[in-house]
Formats: structure tokens, sequence, C-alpha cells
């Protein structure tokens, strides 16, 4: 199993050594402190490299997302603690060599906070971007307060016993 700066990264334990390739799933979380155009920098550095060493599949642009709990991270300076993200993934497919190249080069990045590399499918991948296209097109359900409250009003009043 890899390390990820001191933490667990999920990998799948069928991984052979073999030189089949597979898809996995790379999910990062960059340093939110980056400059808008450092992060776009840093995500296409890191899909480079994949490109380079794999073949994409899928991916998400970094959007910063406020974090379900704290990340601590040792770093020189001391305890950085951090409580949002830009948050991308990658889909690729590569060699388990190839795999291990980039889970190395993912662990080295300081600009990444915390990352994730996965087993998938491209379908999966392929149905996870359509999912989110999906919910992009669909409008935010906006309930009108206003009309509620006066809908309960004309309610309450016609049920008053006069």
């Amino acid at each position: 199993m890899a390390k990820n700066k001191g933490e667990e990264v999920i990998v799948d334990e069928l991984e052979d050594t073999g030189a089949e390739p597979r898809v996995y799933e790379l999910g990062f979380h960059l340093d939110p402190e980056l400059p808008t155009e450092e992060v776009k920098k840093a995500y296409n550095e890191i899909r480079a490299f994949i490109a380079a060493n794999g073949t994409l599949v899928a991916e998400g642009e970094p959007q910063k997302i406020q974090l379900a709990y704290t990340i601590s991270r040792q770093e020189t300076s001391g305890r950085r603690d951090f409580d949002s993200a830009y948050f991308s993934w990658i889909v690729y497919e590569a060699t388990p060599l190839d795999h291990a190249e980039i889970l190395t080069s993912a662990d080295v990045d300081k600009r990444i906070v915390r990352f994730i590399d996965l087993l998938t499918t491209k379908d999966a991948a392929r149905h996870s971007v359509e999912m989110h296209e999906l919910s992009m097109k669909t409008p935010e359900r906006v309930e009108d307060t206003e009309a509620a409250l006066g809908s309960e009003l004309d309610t309450a009043l016609e049920n008053v016993a006069v």
C-alpha cells in the first residue's frame, strides 16, 4: 500500500506487477492559499505528467471547496491546518509501473495537500462525468418562502371558525 505524506493512500490490493494497463482515478486537494494562476499551473503540470505516463480518460478541473473536516500537515515551518482546498480529479489508464511513478510524483508535490488513488473503470468515470454535467444543468430549486407563507396563511384563515 502506498503512503501519502504520513497518511495511507487507498490502492487496490489486487494490483499486480504485470504490464497490463488499468484504469485509476487520482483525486487530490491543492493548497487553498495558492493564487488562482498557480492552481491552474499545478493542475496542468499534474495532468501533463499523468498524460506522459498514461492515457487520460476523464477529469475534473480544480474547484475550491470547504472540507468536511480539518486536514493537518506537518511542514518545516510547523503544523499547518486546512479547512478548504482546491479539489480536482483525473481518471487515467496506466501500467502498474507508470501508476507507481504517478503516485510518487503526487506524493512529493508540496502543492498537493492530500490525494487518493483508486482503481476504477472507464465506464464508471464516464458515468461520473455525465452525472456531473447533468447536475450542472439542473437548476437549483429555490423555494419562494413568501409564497409558501402566504399559502399557509390562506389555508389557516379558511379553517378559522367564526
